[in-house]
């Protein structure tokens, strides 16, 4: 694990960002690229969810995603940046979010390479987030990063454009590395609304459950972090995902099981469009077949924690604090 590091979360208040900025302020210096300042230590060790005894390795900046500011001395001398700045995806795809979805993310990563680019100590790596969406609708095999194949619908689109920002970006003395992670389980995050599904008798299969689903538990997210810190000669792209994704179907059944659920009514199609215009977002984020795996971190001798996704399950389901759901 990384030790006496500056290490700098760039969108840092989301879920993964939470849960880095716990792992790493272990043993290392952590700061914050936050649009909202988060005033006292107290509210930062309840925000970051930070060990008591290494809430003070956390610091929390303020920026506006887009302008070079004072932050910007930070990016001066630090070990590694993490970028996982961009509005969340979890909308309705109207103009006004779709310019947000771009804009945020492609902003943010332009600004952040002016920063290295001036640095007299810049970084040795910038790791910038990426989405395993970027893969077509897949349901006839996996895709890697050899021979995955990318279409062009407005998820791709926002994929595509992030990854070329990224990687155009002049930073000549700092490796780059994209994550292309998968959709990232653990304590909260998107398992809160599917233990809330469970609870109303709702966690059946959704559409035909023929879709694959593509995961990674937190855990090996910020493992495979402090991997890639440790071996100079990876660089490009790297998808995070575990080595096993699971079918809609199987996912939800696993859920149940671990659980002691015994009721999953299934959501069809029709069902899933409707709920998601009335909610705010799109049915899509449940209904694209996302078969994605891992080849590139396993060749480089990556050994994910949490590869079967019933370990994990268990793992989380464990560490949840059961009095939010009667049911297990």
């Amino acid at each position: 694990m990384m030790k006496n590091k500056k290490i700098i979360i760039a969108g840092g208040t989301g879920f993964i960002g939470r849960n880095l900025a716990r792992y790493f302020a272990v043993e290392n210096e952590v700061v914050i690229l936050s649009r909202n300042i988060i005033s006292s230590t107290n509210n930062a060790y309840e925000e970051f969810n930070t060990p008591p005894e290494h809430v003070e390795n956390v610091r929390i900046i303020q920026w506006n995603g887009r302008d070079l500011g004072d932050w910007a001395t930070e990016i001066d001398g630090a070990d590694l940046v993490i970028n996982l700045a961009g509005k969340s995806v979890n909308c309705r795809y109207n103009v006004r979010n779709k310019r947000e979805i771009f804009d945020s993310r492609v902003l943010a990563t332009k600004v952040i390479g002016q920063a290295i680019n001036i640095a007299a100590n810049p970084p040795q790596l910038w790791i910038n987030a990426a989405s395993a969406t970027i893969y077509r609708h897949a349901n006839d095999r996996p895709q890697d990063e050899y021979t995955g194949e990318v279409h062009n619908d407005f998820s791709v689109q926002v994929c595509k454009l992030w990854e070329q920002t990224f990687f155009e970006s002049e930073t000549p003395l700092t490796r780059k590395i994209a994550f292309r992670t998968a959709i990232t389980i653990g304590v909260g995050g998107v398992m809160t609304p599917y233990f809330n599904l469970l609870k109303f008798g709702l966690g059946g299969h959704q559409c035909s459950g023929k879709q694959m689903y593509s995961w990674v538990h937190i855990e090996d997210v910020c493992r495979a972090i402090d991997f890639v810190s440790d071996y100079k000669q990876l660089e490009g792209v790297y998808n995070l995902s575990a080595p096993n994704p699971v079918s809609n179907k199987c996912f939800m059944a696993t859920l149940r099981k671990v659980t002691g659920t015994s009721v999953g009514l299934p959501a069809f199609s029709w069902m899933l469009a409707i709920g998601a215009a009335v909610i705010g977002t799109e049915a899509e984020l449940i209904l694209k077949s996302r078969w994605v795996i891992p080849t590139k971190l396993l060749e480089a001798g990556f050994v994910f924690k949490y590869p079967f996704l019933k370990e994990a399950i268990e793992n989380i389901v464990a560490n949840t604090k059961r009095k939010k759901y009667k049911f297990f």
